[in-house]
């Protein structure tokens, strides 16, 4: 039997991208509010706010301005915040011990966090050295090598202070060997066993990192991260990292940066079976700003496109410093 000729007028994709509501219909991505985390600077000061010049709507705040700023976010439906904690050169030290302290910006805004919003808030802490650090690096040097192992107990202990002070999730970022195990061991340990850990699993050493560096004051002071931060040319690795912190007892994976690594997401996402997280980094946030101030590109449409190309991707959650200003202004 022959086949029935083709009809051109049978089958049209375009039935269903007619109207604006039968596209929405049949969208096969969608994002809302719950899927996004904002970023936070925390000061160590109860009032100081400071612009940061590469991030354009974004500040370092102390513990005031962040209780307010959060609070503004709330009410726009953001659920979620990622903490980092910005101290003065005089209180860094070789092993970044400033990062434990039960007194430091992160632990204070974590508590205040906690009274302000009990658990209707998800509070993630950025765990890393490098703030703290008087050479900037994410780990312990010896030489001008990381000391991988000896850095790991400074990195579980800076954890388990966030744990103490409230957080719900601690997200190791230092890139070092064998971090998210010793951060399991010593939160069980210390009877935080259901402190969650987000882990950076797959992040790279990546030139989209330029405004963070200037918003956190932790650029190297000397050599590179390229020894423990992944090479951008690599994507097996990026499966075997996000399988080895599984394996230790991560419950949260990210992939960092974002759209330069849409691969590598997708891969990660199929490889696992945790929750994705994708970090929309500094550089990506500072290149849509300079752009649209220029006049060059639709910055709603470009936002809203770029975050759904992350979740299209696979990422689950999104780490954005667009997440305010996308919500405020209807742009997702």
């Amino acid at each position: 039997m022959n086949p029935l000729p083709h009809d051109p007028g049978r089958v049209r994709p375009r039935r269903l991208r007619t109207t604006k509501a039968l596209r929405a219909l049949v969208a096969e991505t969608r994002l809302c509010a719950s899927q996004l985390v904002m970023p936070h600077f925390v000061l160590d000061s109860r009032s100081a706010r400071e612009p940061i010049g590469a991030l354009p709507g974004i500040e370092r705040c102390g513990i005031e301005p962040l209780l307010q700023t959060v609070d503004a976010d709330f009410a726009l439906g953001i659920r979620s915040v990622l903490l980092f904690g910005i101290v003065d050169d005089a209180h860094k030290d070789a092993h970044g011990k400033a990062g434990a302290s039960a007194h430091g910006p992160v632990a204070r805004a974590v508590s205040e966090l906690r009274k302000r919003f009990g658990d209707e808030l998800v509070v993630i802490t950025d765990v890393c050295l490098c703030a703290y650090t008087d050479h900037g690096h994410c780990g312990f040097l010896d030489g001008e090598r990381i000391a991988n192992d000896p850095s790991l107990a400074q990195l579980a202990a800076m954890a388990v202070a966030h744990a103490e002070a409230g957080a719900d999730m601690v997200a190791p970022s230092d890139m070092l060997d064998g971090r998210v195990g010793a951060l399991r061991d010593a939160l069980d340990a210390r009877g935080f066993s259901e402190t969650g850990i987000l882990s950076y699993a797959v992040k790279y050493a990546s030139a989209y990192y330029g405004p963070f560096r200037e918003a956190a004051h932790s650029a190297p002071a000397r050599g590179d991260r390229q020894s423990y931060q992944m090479d951008a040319r690599n994507l097996r690795e990026a499966l075997k990292e996000a399988r080895l912190d599984a394996e230790q007892g991560a419950d949260m994976l990210m992939v960092k940066p974002a759209l330069a690594y849409l691969d590598v997401i997708r891969a990660v996402k199929q490889a696992t079976d945790l929750p994705l997280a994708a970090y929309n980094v500094s550089g990506e946030y500072a290149m849509v700003k300079a752009a649209a101030e220029r006049g060059w590109i639709d910055e709603p449409r470009i936002v809203r496109e770029n975050l759904h190309a992350l979740a299209r991707a696979g990422a689950d959650v999104l780490i954005t410093y667009h997440a305010r200003e996308a919500l405020r202004g209807g742009w997702l």
